[in-house]
């Protein structure tokens, strides 16, 4: 009896403690953010896409990311030049991404030699034909969405994240699982208005670089089409100090070389 009491008053002093140290909603989510799309203070790298249809016919693209970040979890800067194939070569989507408002986006079209600033309507549209969309690469703001922790296991948080302005998007709501350790987002599957999941995001494949737990290997799906695409990243690099100018409209047409030059 005596044993029991001294356990019974051990665990009062301990449970207050595991549930301070719980975290809430909003923490998760911006812990989330942060690992997903703030690594470092900038960052590069060369991406390989390979887009499957139903029937397993494939097509590729292979282009360079730069990031920069104005602040951790605020403004940030990307800056995407595509290599390959020729009929995408010398694209460049170039993405200013703000708290307060609208994201601004440039599309520059080499063949027309001609800017288009890609409304905010079209963020959910496809990437460059793939069945990533344009949201998708500078990532979507957590405040467009309301939070929920649907379940907690032993190494996920399953948020279930509902659009605050539906008219925006597609879907109803989606799920997202984080992981608990390095608050990677390793899959999310978004919902129509059938209650039925139409498009899932998967990580495939996590590895540390410079110290930092970085997605190399992710895959989207449009499960009604059965059509895929497949997102390797390579060479990846934080902390380059890219310039600032690099983030601008005269870098479209003029893209630099230091920077998106095959390494």
């Amino acid at each position: 009896m005596k044993r029991f009491a001294v356990a019974a008053a051990l665990s009062l002093l301990v449970l207050p403690t595991l549930r301070a140290q719980a975290l809430s909603v909003d923490e998760i989510v911006q812990k989330a953010n942060l690992a997903s799309y703030y690594a470092g203070d900038d960052g590069m790298a060369r991406a390989e896409m390979v887009i499957y249809d139903k029937q397993g016919r494939t097509r590729e693209r292979e282009f360079t990311i730069l990031r920069k970040d104005k602040e951790d979890g605020g403004e940030q800067f990307y800056y995407v030049y595509f290599h390959r194939p020729g009929d995408v070569r010398k694209t460049v989507f170039l993405v200013h991404k703000y708290l307060d408002r609208d994201d601004d986006r440039w599309l520059y079209l080499p063949a027309l030699d001609l800017v288009k600033r890609i409304a905010a309507s079209d963020k959910r549209t496809s990437f460059v034909g793939s069945h990533f969309f344009y949201e998708d690469v500078s990532g979507r703001s957590p405040a467009d969405d309301t939070h929920t922790l649907k379940e907690e296991t032993d190494r996920y948080y399953v948020l279930d994240n509902v659009p605050k302005d539906p008219s925006t998007v597609e879907f109803t709501h989606y799920l997202v699982w984080i992981d608990k350790t390095t608050f990677l987002p390793m899959k999310a599957e978004y919902y129509d208005g059938q209650g039925k999941v139409y498009r899932r995001m998967e990580v495939l494949e996590v590895k540390e670089i410079q110290g930092i737990p970085t997605v190399t290997k992710a895959k989207m799906s449009d499960l009604n089409t059965g059509g895929y695409t497949e997102m390797t990243f390579k060479k990846i690099e934080y902390n380059k100090g890219i310039p600032d100018r690099i983030f601008t409209e005269r870098y479209l047409r003029k893209p630099p070389r230091k920077y998106i030059r095959r390494r």
